[in-house]
């Protein structure tokens, strides 16, 4: 997969001086933007600082992202992730401790949103490590994803139902639109959001300040990351953001991974996902939630006629169908036919029961596999994806029963049925 990038940054309209900063490492293939805050040029001492320790940091690490590169089975992705959490907290030490040394830069801090791409040529993985309100935005298959969540007093009302983004221009929180709940080198640490996700062709990424997304059209944003040459597209960006008020400094990486060409199948990545999204289990789930539960996922393939699971098993798994059929049968009884986007054995996530039934592939089969470790594991770390993924299980459940009720009631009713008709023929007779 190719990979292509260029970046701008502008002082915007507004600002006397640019306080963004932002890294292109080719060779680490590690992309940076920081905004800074502080005044009297410390926002941009800060995030110049932050620039240089986490490239400093990454550079240091660069033998394990190369054996991850390598497909190296000593390595995993949580110990890339690591590596850029610790880059970051090197950063919020270091502008924390210029802070302290020079009375006039108390207080300064900076954003900082870092994308690693690691793996090999072949099959590469994104990494972000992220502190404050800057982005980074996913084109993919002409639609646009944010990967990042914004630390902000803004999104964290929102995030908590006390107003909703309509609001925001009307709210008396105007003033604090800015706010960042989180920085790096206020304090001497910081939480860090980390993410990793799937690389596939034909990707574009982009990372930028809040002065370049306050005038980002998502729906206009996968055509303008993809058309024309890759050195323009940033500097038109940051044009955009002019042409619209550019309230603030204006900052703008844009990377492009090389297209797969019109005739390539769809990528496993995008079939899971677009699995997974019709499913109901996973219908309220975000873009970057549905890649969360994708990364805990396995992938089988049974041929035809084979057993995936007997009655009287332990069940340990959840399966969905991405090709191919599964039948499901009671001894000699049939059950359910399922095909693509069915899933079976969800039971197993909760419970340690036997399985009921047994499952066989009736042609070649590709099965996503959800096992049930994993799945506790992801609830553990992602409340938020947690609350809506047993939410919807609930509900689910809840229409099972609801069913199986209804069916109950009708067998009953039909027995009653034919029970009275026996006994009026008898007395008929």
């Amino acid at each position: 997969m190719e990979l292509t990038f260029a970046a701008a940054t502008d002082i915007g309209r507004q600002r006397t001086h640019n306080e963004d900063n932002f890294l292109i490492d080719k060779k680490l293939r590690l992309f940076l933007v920081a905004d800074g805050m502080g005044g009297h040029a410390a926002g941009e001492v800060a995030s110049s600082i932050t620039v240089h320790e986490v490239r400093d940091a990454v550079y240091n690490n660069r033998d394990l992202i190369e054996r991850y590169r390598v497909d190296h089975p000593g390595v995993q992705a949580y110990e890339i992730l690591q590596v850029l959490e610790h880059a970051i907290q090197a950063a919020c030490g270091a502008v924390h401790a210029r802070a302290q040394s020079e009375p006039d830069k108390r207080g300064m801090g900076t954003t900082a949103t870092v994308l690693l791409l690691a793996g090999s040529s072949e099959q590469l993985r994104g990494f972000i490590a992220h502190v404050g309100d800057s982005r980074v935005y996913l084109a993919r298959q002409n639609q646009c994803h944010v990967l990042t969540e914004d630390h902000s007093l803004m999104n964290e009302l929102v995030r908590r139902g006390k107003l909703n983004r309509e609001q925001i221009e009307s709210s008396p929180y105007k003033q604090y639109k800015n706010a960042v709940t989180r920085a790096v080198g206020v304090y001497s640490s910081v939480e860090v959001d980390t993410f990793d996700f799937d690389i596939l062709p034909g990707d574009r990424l982009l990372l930028c300040s809040d002065g370049m997304y306050a005038y980002i059209d998502e729906a206009e944003l996968p055509k303008q990351l993809a058309e024309g040459d890759i050195k323009e597209v940033p500097r038109a960006l940051v044009d955009m953001a002019n042409k619209g008020g550019g309230h603030d400094n204006i900052t703008s990486v844009v990377i492009r991974i090389g297209d797969s060409g019109p005739a390539q199948p769809q990528h496993d990545v995008s079939l899971k996902l677009e699995v997974l999204k019709g499913m109901q289990m996973f219908r309220y789930l975000s873009y970057k939630e549905l890649v969360r539960v994708t990364n805990i996922t396995d992938m089988i393939e049974p041929a035809a006629d084979t057993v995936i699971f007997s009655a009287g098993q332990p069940g340990d798994a959840m399966y969905i169908v991405m090709s191919g059929a599964v039948r499901l049968t009671k001894g000699d009884t049939t059950v359910a036919q399922l095909g693509k986007g069915h899933h079976f054995g969800e039971m197993s996530l909760v419970d340690r029961s036997v399985r009921s039934l047994t499952a066989t592939a009736t042609e070649a089969t590709r099965l996503v596999v959800i096992r049930r470790k994993d799945f506790y594991e992801i609830i553990k770390r992602e409340p938020a994806l947690a609350t809506k993924m047993l939410w919807s299980f609930v509900q689910t459940l809840g229409q099972r029963l609801r069913k199986t009720t209804s069916d109950l009631s009708d067998a009953l009713h039909g027995d009653r049925h034919g029970q009275e008709t026996e006994a009026e023929n008898l007395f008929q007779d």
